[in-house]
């Protein structure tokens, strides 16, 4: 089974969310939790069986779908998706486990189900088709759970988000389309499999366009400014699930995609566009921490953030070495659980007092003392506190970014104190001072079922933070593949200058021999 085990993950879910129709509502939780239990306990066997020093991909599945135009149903992992789906069957197992939901309970489960099937499948998908229709089919569930769970503006946030997200999508197919007839032209073959588009060395001018096209759907995707607009409105209106999925997860579709089709398919495009791209992750980075500290609501506060720190992926994935790019998928990592855990704590006091404005609280720490710890711990591992896991992810992106520019990590690094000050001062006015607001004195403190899925959550992100090697090391040998890729394949000189060649380090491109 193990052979399997790509195709299983992802599609046990969307069986399972079928069968959940003739499931009773009363035991649709149980069922929800079970299904996404089985689910999270194949992810680790993945990562058991999964061997940390092959960099190449591993677990590849493969079968025709419209072989006249190279089109297969073709699956595989490495060191920089691994921990990425084991991410979304983690979160989607939490979501699930603290639903608070009353509402349509049996609809939301069948539809977080369905959702999970597309998030494996995209970080699984080795062939550009397979990718891009699991890319498109995740908009329908969140559109789904946003319209239907939101807030009063639900409609309006749902679609937006979705008119965003697909028109960057369809100018990401255009580009692999083209991307399919050249590499026709040069083989007299049809294939759309990413890794044998990793063969292909495209004239400069091709790339740079080429490269526009993906980034804009990759773009609109993270979200990078100036296409962040639509993030704000989806959060604030979208359920707690669904913000939790769409920060911990859904958003990093977009880094990810950078990291397996532009850098290795463009690599002399990368590097001609990396500087006005570190422009723009730091706009992004101090933009959106002013604009969080000027928010008077507790989930936009935590909605800014996430795109502030969505910026040092950015800057991290464009230093183009190791250092980087392997910090800014351990950051993917990283800021899936912190924005996750965030959101959901946000979610609980909303249950209790229906707002989150930060005017309506004040002294929760006397009242509600495990969730004032709590929030405590994930607000210090948001900005970035050592020995917590976006400690290392940062580190090592601004370490990565400044061998390509001291003057622009120095701002970057600056930028970042800013989202201590505004992180700090929201804790601040939620938890410290006297409780002011009658309404807060009677206010009850974490139950278990919020605490189920809030300590995993607390565990991984103080355990990853002080020993992050067993994730960090799968992450690096892959990533190195990448960049010697990268390497081989750039044409300029200022390219082979701004990529390092690690072929004495590695002997051999385990990538572009990985099929």
């Amino acid at each position: 089974m193990i052979d399997h085990i790509l195709t299983l993950l992802i599609f046990f879910p969307a069986l399972a969310a079928m069968l959940g129709f003739v499931v009773t509502k009363d035991s649709m939780r149980a069922y929800g939790i079970a299904v996404a239990g089985i689910e999270f306990l194949l992810s680790l066997w993945l990562w058991y069986a999964y061997d940390p020093m092959v960099s190449g991909m591993q677990f590849m599945e493969s079968a025709p779908l419209i072989p006249a135009f190279g089109v297969n149903y073709l699956l595989g992992v490495d060191g920089i998706s691994l921990f990425i789906i084991i991410l979304s069957t983690f979160f989607t197992l939490i979501g699930i486990a603290s639903l608070t939901e009353k509402r349509r309970i049996k609809d939301l489960i069948i539809t977080l189900l369905f959702l999970e099937m597309t998030m494996v499948g995209v970080f699984a998908a080795l062939d550009a088709i397979v990718f891009y229709v699991f890319w498109e089919l995740s908009l329908v569930p969140m559109l789904y759970i946003i319209g239907a769970w939101g807030g009063p503006l639900r409609i309006y946030a749902s679609v937006k988000f979705f008119l965003y997200t697909f028109t960057g999508s369809l100018v990401m197919l255009v580009g692999m389309l083209f991307m399919a007839y050249f590499y026709y032209q040069a083989t007299g073959q049809w294939s759309f499999s990413i890794l044998e588009w990793y063969r292909l060395i495209l004239p400069e001018n091709f790339q740079l366009w080429l490269f526009v096209a993906f980034f804009l759907g990759f773009a609109i995707k993270v979200p990078m400014f100036p296409f962040h607009t639509w993030l704000p409105y989806a959060h604030g209106q979208a359920p707690t699930i669904g913000s939790v999925i769409l920060a911990a997860i859904l958003l990093k579709m977009g880094t990810y995609a950078f990291v397996r089709f532009s850098l290795p398919l463009f690599p002399d495009a990368s590097v001609y566009f990396m500087m006005p791209i570190a422009i723009i992750s730091i706009i992004m980075i101090v933009y959106t921490a002013m604009v969080a500290y000027a928010q008077e609501d507790i989930k936009q506060v935590v909605a800014y953030s996430s795109i502030s720190h969505m910026g040092v992926i950015i800057l991290g994935t464009f230093a183009l070495n190791v250092e980087g790019v392997s910090g800014s998928v351990f950051l993917m990592l990283a800021h899936g659980v912190v924005s996750g855990a965030l959101f959901l704590l946000v979610g609980v006091i909303y249950d209790r007092r229906h707002t989150k404005l930060m005017s309506e609280f004040g002294g929760l720490a006397s009242v509600m003392p495990r969730y004032a710890a709590i929030f405590g711990i994930m607000m210090m591992a948001s900005v970035g506190l050592p020995l917590t896991i976006n400690f290392v992810g940062e580190f090592l992106s601004l370490l990565g970014f400044y061998k390509q520019s001291h003057m622009l990590t120095l701002t970057a690094g600056t930028a970042i104190i800013v989202g201590a000050i505004y992180m700090l001062s929201a804790y601040k006015k939620a938890f410290f001072g006297n409780v002011t607001n009658e309404e807060n004195k009677n206010l009850k403190d974490l139950n278990k079922t919020e605490l189920v899925g809030l300590i995993p959550l607390t565990i991984v992100a103080i355990w990853l933070g002080v020993y992050p090697k067993p994730v960090l090391e799968p992450i690096n040998n892959s990533v190195e593949s990448v960049i010697q890729l990268m390497h081989d394949k750039a044409q300029s000189e200022e390219a082979k200058l701004r990529i390092p060649d690690l072929s004495g380090k590695n002997g051999t491109n385990t990538m572009q021999e990985a099929n």
